[in-house]
């Protein structure tokens, strides 16, 4: 698919960010700053301890690994413009600059929805199929499932990207966020968007209710073999097993679904803003933390690596 570039007459816009107040705007940098070091540390040392680690060698991990990934590549499209926005009060950002952000966020955003709900059909298989795991779960298997949803993010961010271009944007340059998002770019434009919200409405609808859902019904069998376990004991380990994963798409799937999948007449960009910091600087934080501090091989493998296993008792 070609597309023309669009006759707008802007050439930048200016993103308002989350407060005009300069003292708040120094404690806001402090704070993303520190969390920005967190999120990257974080994620790179959790992909550093499987890879390290023969051990983790499992499909889960190797899943879990591409979320790492998308993690650093999520906060890192975000982050560092807002930083720099709250520092140097720099909020001018160029035309096609944000329109590459729209295009990076979009395919992160898409990845970790699709390679979550593929995390959660591997618990589903590990807990309610357990003997045929190995080979539903194939180093094949996962290897082309990956590759797949990366590329299906890939091309379903290059259209939406694509039809951005096609829209002028003759009237107000001044995005009331603190990135580059769909729908305040659209709420801008003073040309017909009906067909980019009817892609964003497919795109709503494949990967924000289609994984939604596939979650939810691998959790529901989940829970379901679960519940049929006689033991204690034996309930406990196959709930902990998926537990973290639970979390996690409990915290990042209600944020996006309020932000995306809802009548664009009532959009709230104040509220949205709040909302945003949620799924695209705070998960990337916490689901390093999340997998490590519950994940018991996890912290097994940190204490092998550091040796610490040779000093402490266990």
């Amino acid at each position: 698919m070609i597309f023309s570039l669009n006759q707008s007459t802007v050439t930048e816009f200016i993103l308002v960010g989350l407060t005009s107040v300069p003292e708040l705007q120094v404690l806001l940098f402090g704070i993303f700053i520190f969390i920005y070091a967190s999120a990257v540390v974080g994620n790179l040392l959790l992909i550093w301890i499987i890879c390290t680690c023969r051990k983790l060698h499992t499909p889960m991990y190797f899943l879990l690994i591409n979320l790492s990934i998308v993690n650093v590549f999520s906060i890192s499209i975000i982050t560092p413009k807002l930083l720099q926005t709250l520092l140097t009060h720099e909020t001018a950002i160029s035309f096609y600059g944000c329109i590459a952000q729209v295009f990076l966020f979009v395919w992160t955003l898409v990845t970790e929805l699709l390679l979550l709900t593929f995390m959660a059909f591997d618990r589903y298989v590990a807990i309610c199929h357990p003997l045929q795991y190995a080979v539903i779960m194939r180093k094949e298997v996962c290897i082309m499932v990956a590759t797949g949803v990366w590329v299906t993010a890939t091309v379903n961010s290059a259209v939406q990207a694509g039809l951005l271009l096609q829209l002028s944007f003759c009237n107000s340059n001044v995005i009331n966020h603190f990135f580059c998002d769909l729908p305040p770019l659209l709420h801008l434009s003073c040309s017909d968007t009906s067909l980019n919200e009817t892609m964003i409405f497919v795109g709503d609808l494949l990967f924000g209710i289609g994984s939604c859902g596939l979650t939810l019904t691998s959790y529901f069998f989940i829970l379901k073999a679960i519940f049929q376990i006689r033991s204690t004991e034996g309930k406990k380990k196959a709930f902990s097993t998926c537990s973290s994963h639970l979390f996690v798409v409990s915290f990042y799937f209600s944020a996006v679904i309020y932000t995306y999948i809802r009548p664009s007449s009532v959009y709230s960009l104040d509220k949205d803003k709040v909302v945003a910091l949620l799924y695209s600087v705070v998960t990337p934080v916490v689901n390093p933390i999340i997998y490590s501090l519950r994940n018991k091989d996890v912290k097994e493998a940190l204490r092998t690596l550091t040796g610490r296993d040779r000093l402490l008792p266990h």
